[in-house]
This record gives structure tokens, C-alpha cells and sequence, in this order.
């Protein structure tokens, strides 16, 4: 029994190093770039050593890579949580809005280095790119959503309608995580208000 035990906490263990370094360079990386950060650096962040740190990753680009898939990970599993078992017909405009806001909006709170570090030239097209077709997803997702609402509305217009609702959220969010305590709460229901504002002549 004790053989058993010891693997497994050494599996834990490492776990918990392998968070806390993926942790540390979310935070480098949104600092000082991809190409400025250094394993030392990360290390240095995450308070273990070069040593430790290379335990787990052979260089700054598995690292990099790591966290990207992690982020991918987390986001895919606020979209589901925020579309998926939902009567996008059956529920009003403000609940709608509130079940599929919160969850990306926790997502984004959760992860502030996201867009930071995933949005900079430095970043390499693999990498940068990783995001992108959880993204796209999204956009379906947000089509369907329109078009269970608005059955009759024009594929093209169903397509627009979904790309303005997608950067009327990201050109907000980035205040509602800049923001703390009330004034986040408040800005969220800024954000709310916004889409609500746009969305209900087309699905109200």
C-alpha cells in the first residue's frame, strides 16, 4: 500500500510545480514578451530553481506551449458551461445574457495574462495561433445562439450580428478585469447592458 501512495504523491507533487510554473511564466511572458522571457526568469518567478524548472520543460518554447494548451483547455470549458444545455429560445434576453456572460467573463478574470500574452506581435505563430479555432467555435456557437432566437434572420446577417457581439466583448472585458471589487461587478453589468442594447432589435 505505502508503493502505491509514494507514486502518487509524487505525481501530485509534480502537478502542483508543473501549475505553479505555468503560473509564473503567464505572468513573465504578459510582462516582458516571449522573446525578452527567459527560463531563469520564469523560474525565478515561480521561486525554484533553473534545475527544477527544466524537471518539467526542456526550454521556454515547451513552456510557452504548455500554457497555451492550458489556456485552449480552460476557455473551451467556459464556452460549454456558458452554451452548452441551454433553451437559448425559452429563457429572456437578461438571463440569457447572464448564463452565457459570466462563465467567459470568470475565464478571463481568472486568467488577466490571456489576451495580454496571446495578443503580442513577439509571440510565435504557432503559439499566437493557438487560440484561434476555440475562438472560431466560439463565433458558432454565438450563431447558433442568434439563430434559435431569430430563426428568420439571413445567414449574413446571423454572421454579422455574431462578430459585433464578439468584440463588443473583448473591447470590454479588458475593463471589467482591469477593475476590482464593485466597480467590477458593475462594469459586467455594463458589458451586459451594452450587448442587451445590441442585441434585443435583432433577438429580443
Amino acid at each position: 500500500m505505502a508503493d502505491e501512495v509514494r507514486p502518487r504523491r509524487r505525481q501530485a507533487r509534480g502537478e502542483r510545480r508543473m501549475a505553479q510554473i505555468l503560473d509564473a511564466s503567464a505572468a513573465v511572458f504578459a510582462r516582458v514578451g516571449y522573446e525578452k522571457a527567459t527560463t531563469i526568469a520564469i523560474a525565478a518567478e515561480a521561486g525554484i530553481s533553473p534545475g527544477s524548472l527544466y524537471q518539467f520543460f526542456p526550454n521556454k518554447h515547451a513552456v510557452a506551449q504548455a500554457l497555451a494548451d492550458r489556456f485552449v483547455t480552460q476557455m473551451g470549458a467556459a464556452h460549454r458551461e456558458a452554451f452548452e444545455a441551454i433553451d437559448f429560445a425559452a429563457l429572456t434576453l437578461d438571463d440569457l445574457l447572464d448564463r452565457i456572460v459570466d462563465p467567459i467573463v470568470g475565464f478571463n478574470i481568472a486568467n488577466p495574462g490571456f489576451k495580454a500574452l496571446f495578443a503580442r506581435p513577439d509571440m510565435p505563430d504557432g503559439l499566437s495561433d493557438a487560440a484561434r479555432p476555440i475562438q472560431a467555435a466560439l463565433l458558432g456557437r454565438i450563431e447558433t445562439m442568434i439563430g434559435a432566437r431569430a430563426p428568420g434572420l439571413p445567414e449574413g446577417e446571423r454572421q454579422r450580428t455574431a462578430r459585433v457581439c464578439a468584440q463588443i466583448f473583448q473591447a470590454m472585458v479588458v475593463l471589467v478585469v482591469a477593475a476590482e471589487g464593485d466597480e467590477r461587478q458593475a462594469m459586467t453589468g455594463e458589458l451586459k447592458k451594452a450587448l442587451r442594447g445590441y442585441l434585443a432589435p435583432v433577438i429580443g
